[in-house]
């Protein structure tokens, strides 16, 4: 049967992303590779996800069956009912867009389908009002003990100026999250990277995204490329499909007051499609760490797809890495094949060097660049993952640096480019750039950290310390002592008959107990979508994705 006909939801049809829809086969693929999950008997059941924004329209028709009301929270009024707030000119329909991506309810004909349909899905409102970094906080760690996975679409002003982090009481909540979330095995946090890559931000100046703790997640357009909203950065994770050129396809999803849309984009709509990917993994193997699912993300996410952008390399044992996709499109199939057999990752290392304030040779311009030399000698960590390069530089314009990590097997990367609108004085402080380029490297040896400014300008500084952060690993993790295998055959199409899948063998919790039956017909009348005037859609999403914090401060690293 033709995969259109697979939901009868009557956005279905407009989900490019989860179904193969191309006709010329040399195009690249369109999906994310999660109709072979279903066919395995996945949806998400018994994954509890939590969508931390502006609020969840939980009444909807798409929703309600869904929707988790423990694991729910109102942090801008102080009560268990996270029902956004409703105004004619700027409904706050961000966090009901999200929800409705991870958990709409398949087949009741009624805008689209989940990720993971099966899951329960929550939220916390605590963007409609003054950010705090309690509220922060209190959100980040609500019901930590009944979550898997938060997602966030959200964080410092994307102006290619902001330099913001999480404050003390919300890192707080992050470090307990992963030590205590899901019975000790680590909550899922699930971050987009940012949509200021029209003024030239880079996400490592988004201290949310680029935590170790969250899996920073970025956006290819329709026709696999890199979108003109997408921000570059080292700490980038992987990426999921979201909107792109003007007349590319956009995100279908539940829209407030009961309604649908095809308008959803940005990162803001990358990142829940991940939440979903990451659910049915779960599903799949519940007992799958926050290390873990990283590690499976690294592991499983293709290149090919994305192939014709530029940028791409392999790093010290051969895994593809790009500044705009991280290590490439999620791919929900390989994700949960590899997670049904997956052996725990080892525990976790850390080592640490610290550089002295460069006396007389620190100085930096337009003119002269600088270059420091770190060398690590018995690192306990033999597996990189997480690198982070704490920095302190003072400069006359901050927008002008470009910062470069070299690691000893020779994978260079930047780990901050330049931020033309940046022409802050304060330059960073204890401001650690986070990458995961040199996943899986050994970290032993000569690293290189290079300083430089090419605008020609008269800028000037001076370098302070600088302290490299190994996190990984002592013992090879199990699936890295076989070569990663990409598969370059992605692009081309996968034919196969959903319902004659059916016939045959297929997981213990079957397609048929979790598939409900289609009716061979169904009128739908008009769809109920939100149409909204592009030039006002423009301005919605601005104030919708990730222009909600209004505060200025840098964060320390914090061991």
């Amino acid at each position: 049967m033709d995969e259109k006909r697979l939901f009868n939801d009557e956005l279905w049809g407009n989900q490019w992303y989860l179904q193969d829809t191309r006709t010329i086969h040399y195009l690249p693929r369109l999906d994310l590779n999660v109709l072979p999950v279903y066919k395995m008997g996945y949806n998400g059941k018994g994954v509890r996800v939590s969508v931390l924004d502006d609020g969840i329209e939980h009444t909807h028709t798409d929703l309600r069956d869904n929707y988790d009301p423990e694991i729910s929270w109102d942090s801008n009024d102080g009560d268990s009912d996270p029902t956004p707030r409703y105004e004619e000119k700027m409904k706050n329909s961000h966090g009901t867009r999200c929800a409705g991506e991870i958990a709409m309810t398949a087949n009741n004909y009624k805008c689209g389908v989940g990720v993971a349909w099966g899951a329960k899905v929550g939220g916390v409102r605590m963007l409609d009002g003054r950010i705090t970094d309690m509220i922060e906080g209190e959100a980040i760690g609500y019901a930590v003990d009944k979550v898997d996975i938060y997602s966030a679409s959200w964080g410092p002003n994307d102006d290619g100026r902001t330099v913001e982090g999480p404050g003390r009481l919300a890192i707080r909540a992050f470090k307990h999250g992963i030590k205590h979330g899901r019975g000790g095995k680590g909550s899922i946090y699930v971050w987009a990277n940012g949509n200021g890559g029209g003024y030239s931000d880079n996400c490592n100046c988004d201290g949310y995204s680029s935590s170790i703790y969250t899996i920073s997640i970025g956006s290819a357009s329709q026709h696999g490329l890199f979108p003109w909203y997408g921000e570059i950065c080292s700490s980038t994770l992987a990426t999921a499909y979201s909107s792109g050129a003007y007349k590319d396809q956009k995100i279908a999803t539940t829209d407030t007051s009961d309604k649908c849309t095809l308008n959803h984009t940005g990162t803001s709509a990358a990142a829940p499609l991940a939440a979903g990917i990451i659910a049915l993994a779960l599903q799949a193997n519940p007992n799958l760490t926050w290390r873990d699912v990283q590690h499976l993300i690294v592991w499983t996410s293709e290149y090919a797809p994305l192939s014709a952008n530029p940028g791409w390399q392999s790093n010290g044992v051969g895994l593809r890495f790009d500044i705009r996709f991280g290590f490439g499109l999620m791919n929900a199939s390989g994700l949960v094949t590899a997670a049904l057999n997956w052996t725990t990752v080892p525990e976790k290392s850390i080592c640490r060097m610290t550089t002295s304030p460069i006396d007389g040779e620190g100085r930096i311009s337009s003119k002269e660049s600088v270059t420091v030399l770190i060398k690590l000698e018995e690192c306990v960590v033999n597996y990189a993952e997480h690198i982070e390069l704490v920095t302190n530089i003072e400069y006359s314009r901050r927008g002008a640096l470009q910062i470069y990590l070299t690691s000893p097997q020779g994978t260079r990367v930047q780990l901050l480019s330049p931020r033309v609108l940046d022409i802050s004085k304060s330059g960073f402080v204890n401001w650690p750039l986070m990458s995961v380029a040199t996943w899986g490297e050994n970290p032993n040896g000569l690293w290189e950290v290079t300083i430089e400014d090419k605008t020609g300008e008269n800028n000037f500084g001076e370098i302070g310390s600088f302290t490299l952060v190994i996190h990984g690993t002592h013992k090879m993790p199990e699936h890295m002592r076989q070569q990663r295998v990409y598969n370059y055959s992605y692009n081309y199409r996968e034919v196969f008959d959903y319902f004659d899948s059916m016939m045959g063998k297929v997981a213990a919790n079957s397609v048929a107990d979790i598939v409900a039956p289609i009716p061979e017909s169904h009128n739908y009348g008009e769809v109920d979508v939100n149409e909204i005037d592009p030039a006002v859609l423009a301005q919605v999403e601005k104030e919708l994705q990730r222009i909600h914090h209004r505060k200025t401060y840098t964060t320390t690293l914090t061991s």
